[in-house]
């Protein structure tokens, strides 16, 4: 805020993404948030995300973007933010569908707007941007408002009670799924299924998490192990979080919960092959272990590596 400055100003955060970059802007938030302590602060994202975010308690008020690209559906965008009355928004996704965003604001007045869209007051566009690591990207974003995110999220407001489980520790979390478009990001899940059989046969009970998409996957790491614990389709996000604040361990795939559960503080191995970017990834036990190809990553490997990772709190 401008020094000296009373009256609340009205700000708007864009974050649309997927579930797992939900979590890698925690940090942004959460910036923007103190920056903003006096003002109204509001979000655009997804009606997939919008609960959570009302959860965060970091906003004042949530908008939910249908993400259609029909012209009625941009109509319905320019309504809502221009009824927002926005003094300024920090445009977080800054792809071209939200550069579009800028222009809805036709034939103005316009806010400060912080992103990539030709026009803005606060441009972000420099070489290279989107091979640099999506923290340092908004960090780099923020500064000129004098904003510094912290290097971790703080997600103390996401647990829940997980006893109703039956889950004695020490327990592992596996997470074998990817976006069904993604099947490149998985782990072979035959290997799951050895890692599974490895931490059974050390008194850890692997627990697989997934949605109902991940189901098959599930059954085949059971299959391989008997003493694995199915629980696709039967957590909610505070469940998964506070599984993860308890666990030995988790390991996971490019995928959203893996976000999720490294985000929270468990100790989170993400095995990355050369169809994921390691640059996105945050939390503060999270190592990536990466090979090339997934051909050329075995359980051993990735046993000794879960081995080595910062231990839970």
């Amino acid at each position: 805020m401008t020094a000296g400055r009373t009256e609340r100003r009205r700000v708007l955060v864009v974050k649309l993404g997927a579930f797992g970059d939900f979590f890698l802007a925690q940090t942004a938030f959460s910036a923007i948030r103190r920056h903003h302590g006096g003002d109204h602060l509001a979000l655009l994202t997804l009606p997939s995300l919008a609960l959570l975010a009302r959860l965060s308690g970091l906003f004042d008020e949530v908008l939910e973007d249908p993400r259609e690209r029909s012209p009625g559906a941009y109509l319905r965008i320019r309504r809502l933010l221009r009824a927002g009355r926005f003094d300024r928004v920090y445009d977080l996704q800054a792809q071209r569908r939200t550069d579009r965003y800028w222009w809805l604001f036709a034939p103005g007045p316009w806010p400060e707007w912080s992103g990539t869209a030709w026009g803005a007051s606060h441009r972000d566009r420099y070489p290279g941007r989107r091979k640099v690591p999506v923290i340092e990207r908004y960090t780099r974003q923020l500064a000129p408002f004098g904003i510094v995110p912290d290097a971790v999220p703080d997600l103390s407001w996401l647990d829940a009670d997980t006893g109703g489980f039956g889950i004695a520790a020490p327990y592992a979390l596996l997470i074998p799924g990817s976006s069904p478009g993604r099947p490149d990001k998985r782990w072979p899940v035959e290997r799951y299924g050895e890692l599974a059989r490895a931490l059974a046969a050390r008194g850890i009970t692997p627990v697989v998490l997934g949605t109902a998409i991940e189901t098959d996957l599930a059954k085949a790491i059971s299959a391989a192990c008997p003493q694995a614990v199915d629980l696709t389709s039967q957590t909610s996000v505070p469940e998964i979080a506070g599984l993860a604040r308890r666990a030995w361990a988790a390991v996971g795939n490019d995928t959203g919960p893996t976000h999720l559960v490294s985000a929270v503080g468990c100790p989170t191995l993400g095995v990355f092959c050369d169809a994921s970017v390691p640059i996105h990834a945050n939390g503060p036990r999270m190592v990536i272990h990466h090979r090339p190809a997934f051909a050329d990553m075995d359980v051993a490997g990735v046993l000794a590596a879960m081995d080595a990772l910062p231990p839970n709190r």
